[in-house]
């Protein structure tokens, strides 16, 4: 019998490990795949944080380097690495959980490796379980190259010919900019693109963004329910100049597909060779078997974090408290939360 199981071994699970081991709690955190880190890894290859180092760090222990500078994606991997070994959290890899219930106010945890009880779990998987594709992309021939972002790695898995990418995220901005160097290149977006300088007086933006106050907004504030309304603006120009130089064509939004034509909804068609679908994630927790887990809108019901059931919290989802909150830059504050409430109900 744990006192606490994490489950999900990224930046959410290693802030909650970390204070579970500064209050002596016997825990384990259970993490999907091979190495800490992994997620981060298996980004596309030229992933960079728009977030800077000052605010990409876990409770206890900075990150190194020019605190306005923007870390890589495998220095974030690096990072998490050290820290899961600086404070020699009991991680168990290559445990998939199948199935978690509640019975006697004890959890019982159905992984691929056996079952485990529990007193508290921390549900902190995030948010982005299955990648979303519209259904409309089942209609394309098999010759047209079709990949998600969270497989793409990098140019040399696209054929000859154009590409489309659809989604205008930050995700989408990025390979959209770095595929038009060699390749001729279209974005899909479904609204109007708005735009943020990544630096201001030398300093980075999330710099001016704590001076604000906007970083420390809540999500019940006044000001946090107004900066939600809003998607995050693409970080930086670089995309920006390449519409301007055209190296990268804005389209409207994908809304149809056929063979290997692509049609938008201002009634233009292209012809693609290959697409990157930056479409974003689902959230699965089809694998919680306990009542009164969801609201009536089917989202997770929860007051930062803090389920209606004793014991059941969640950690790294967005907007849990503050607009870090899925983010290396909040999750900890979170974690530390949730550690004074599990403490609390003792």
């Amino acid at each position: 019998m744990y006192h606490t199981l994490v489950i999900g071994g990224g930046q959410a699970g290693l802030s909650m490990g970390y204070y579970l081991k500064q209050n002596n709690k016997e825990f384990l955190i259970l993490e999907k795949g091979m190495h800490v880190g992994e997620v981060w890894r298996d980004r596309y290859d030229s992933l960079a944080l728009f977030t800077p180092r000052m605010y990409s760090s876990l409770p206890g222990l900075q990150l190194e380097g020019d605190s306005h500078g923007l870390p890589s994606k495998d220095e974030v991997a690096n990072y998490l690495e050290t820290y899961a070994e600086k404070y020699k959290l009991p991680i168990q890899f290559e445990t998939e959980v199948l199935k978690v219930t509640h019975k006697n106010d004890v959890f019982l945890i159905y992984t691929n490796k056996g079952t485990l009880t529990a007193r508290n779990i921390v549900i902190a998987t995030g948010p982005f379980h299955q990648k979303y594709i519209p259904e409309f992309a089942n209609k394309l021939d098999k010759d047209v190259i079709q990949l998600h972002t969270s497989e793409y790695k990098n140019p040399s898995q696209l054929k000859p010919g154009n590409v489309l990418i659809v989604g205008g995220g930050n995700s989408g901005a990025q390979i959209a900019v770095e595929l038009s160097e060699t390749k001729n290149t279209f974005l899909s977006v479904s609204q109007k693109l708005r735009y943020a300088p990544l630096i201001i007086g030398k300093k980075s933006i999330f710099w001016w963004f704590d001076k604000l106050g906007i970083l420390k907004a809540t999500n019940t504030s006044v000001f946090g329910k107004k900066i939600q309304q809003n998607d995050n603006p693409i970080f930086g120009f670089d995309l920006k100049e390449a519409i301007k130089e055209w190296k990268v064509t804005l389209k409207e939004r994908a809304i149809d597909t056929k063979e290997n034509h692509v049609f938008f909804k201002d009634n233009t068609i292209l012809q693609v060779d290959n697409i990157i679908w930056a479409t974003g994630f689902k959230s699965d927790y089809s694998w919680i078997e306990i009542d009164n887990l969801y609201n009536t809108y089917g989202k997770i019901q929860h007051n930062r974090g803090i389920t209606a059931i004793n014991g059941l919290y969640f950690l790294g989802l967005p907007w849990q408290h503050k607009r870090g909150s899925a983010l290396l830059q909040g999750v900890g504050e979170d974690a530390g939360y949730l550690m004074n409430q599990i403490n609390r109900e003792v």
